[in-house]
Formats: structure tokens, sequence, C-alpha cells
């Protein structure tokens, strides 16, 4: 007497065997329709990532306020002379008064950021505009690559949390038409009429 041993499917080869069109009875189209969206799913997730990577690494990129832009709209980096000490406690720089002269050769006062430390008289640099008004410093083209990439690569799991939010939703409106199917099945059954499995 031969003895058959089974071997337990994985969920590669429950959804591959889920997805082959054969023509088993017990299979309801419900299953069938379950085991197709999730191959599209799979398919729109493996072929939308790259693609919304591309665009948001575009879009992030021609977004950002670079050092290039920054000259051609005509800002400048000056140099500020501090007016008072910059405190010696903390890691961060603070903030000191300090004066600067504009590209159109007026004089300026304003707050700037210097080390810890650093005692009036000590120059650093600031960015301004053609009016000498002090501006935030733009991103040099590496800081502004890097700040691309890291925006495109976190698109990566959002579009699978939209894949995945996609996939549950029909899994529950498949779900709920399944046991709509099974119950009308069990009434049926019942009754001593033909039980269907179309669904």
């Amino acid at each position: 007497m031969r003895t058959h041993q089974t071997r337990r499917m994985g969920p590669a080869a429950r959804l591959a065997r889920g997805l082959w069109p054969d023509h088993n009875p017990l299979r309801r189209s419900s299953d069938r329709a379950e085991a197709g969206m999730v191959a599209i799913l799979i398919v729109a997730f493996l072929v939308g990532a790259p693609l919304i990577v591309l665009i948001v690494w575009r879009l992030t990129l021609s977004a950002t306020f670079t050092t290039a832009t920054a000259r051609h709209v005509g800002w400048r980096e000056v140099p500020a002379v501090l007016l008072k000490n910059a405190p010696e406690s903390g890691y961060y720089d603070s903030a000191v008064p300090a004066t600067w002269t504009a590209p159109d050769g007026t004089a300026h006062t304003g707050t700037v950021y210097a080390k810890p430390g650093s005692p009036a008289g000590t120059t650093t640099t600031i960015w301004v505009n053609a009016s000498g008004r002090q501006e935030k410093w733009p991103l040099t083209p590496v800081q502004a690559t890097t700040q691309a990439g890291l925006t495109a690569a976190c698109a990566v799991p959002v579009w699978a949390l939209i894949c995945l939010g996609a996939g549950l939703s029909g899994h529950r409106l498949i779900d709920t038409r399944r046991m709509a199917a099974w119950d009308t099945d069990l009434r049926t059954a019942n009754l001593g009429g033909p039980a269907s499995t179309s669904s």
C-alpha cells in the first residue's frame, strides 16, 4: 500500500496556483478575481515604483534652490562682521548682531549665526540678495542631489502602502461577495436545490 506525502505550499506557490487558468470546479470566480487582483497590484508596484522614483527625484531637484540658482537671481556671498561676542555655551551657532556691505555698496545691520565663543570683529559669510537683505543659505548641487534622492526613496514605501491599501480594500470587497455567495449556496442546499459555485 502506497502512501502519498503532500508538500506544504508556500505563499508564492499558492499565488501561482491561484493565477493558473485551470478548470478546477472548486475554485470560484471570486478566487480567480482575488488572485488576478494580487497579480495586477504586484505588476503595478514593480512598474510604478521606478517611474515614481524618477518623477519625484526630478520634481524635487527642480524645486530645490541651489547656489547656482541663487547666483543666477543675483544673490551673493558677502562677509559679515560680528558686533558682539557670541555666547560661549551651546553646541549650535548663536544669533549675533553683525554688519555687512551689500553688493551695491550700502551698509546693512542684522542678525547672523556664528560659532559659540566667536569674538566681536569675527567675519562670517552670509548670503544676501541684490538689495543687501540677508537670505537663507541655498543648497549646493551635491546637497540638492542627495535631498532629491532621499525624497525619491521615501516615495517607494508610500507607493507600497497605496498598493497594499488597494489590495486590502479589494480583498474585503471580494470577501463580502464570497460570503454572500456561500450564504446563498447554503440556503439553496437546505432547500434541496442545486448549489451554485459561480461566485
